[in-house]
């Protein structure tokens, strides 16, 4: 069950960034427009197959994941864009919500281990490569 909750949880955190990257590619501004809409377009092209996979593996291990925005607010811990924040506060906001991601995708990963579900944990880990190497960009992006 602990396991459930949290592939929920990661399903509803990865529903809410992939709209929070939407917001993002749509609404920046500045010199960094370019780029910046382009990246955001690919990050949440991205989150879009990663919250398929997690979720149709749940179904795979006859769990319900998340479906709705309601229910995915309910479980997230990732917070909503506000539609206010500048280019450099939204890089920084991606940058703490794939920090965010990668340490939940940790835990995940000791709950599969646990499950003896090497299957999730594959998952886990490959997208914690991911997410660290967009870490490492967007670090590198800010300085």
């Amino acid at each position: 069950m602990k396991l459930q909750n949290k592939l929920n949880e990661a399903v509803g955190n990865l529903i809410l960034f992939y709209v929070k990257l939407h917001n993002y590619h749509w609404f920046v501004k500045g010199n960094q427009f370019y780029r910046l809409h382009n990246l955001f377009e690919q990050m949440y092209d991205e989150i879009t197959e990663t919250y398929d996979v997690i979720a149709e593996r749940m179904l795979m291990l006859n769990m319900k994941p998340v479906a709705t925005l309601k229910d995915s607010l309910a479980v997230a811990t990732l917070k909503e864009a506000t539609g206010n924040e500048t280019t450099k506060e939204m890089i920084q906001q991606v940058l703490n919500d794939y920090k965010q991601l990668d340490a939940s995708f940790k835990e995940l990963l000791v709950l599969a281990e646990e499950a003896n579900d090497d299957v999730t944990q594959d998952i886990m880990t490959s997208n914690r490569a991911v997410f660290q190497k967009h870490i490492w960009m967007l670090n590198a992006l800010l300085k």
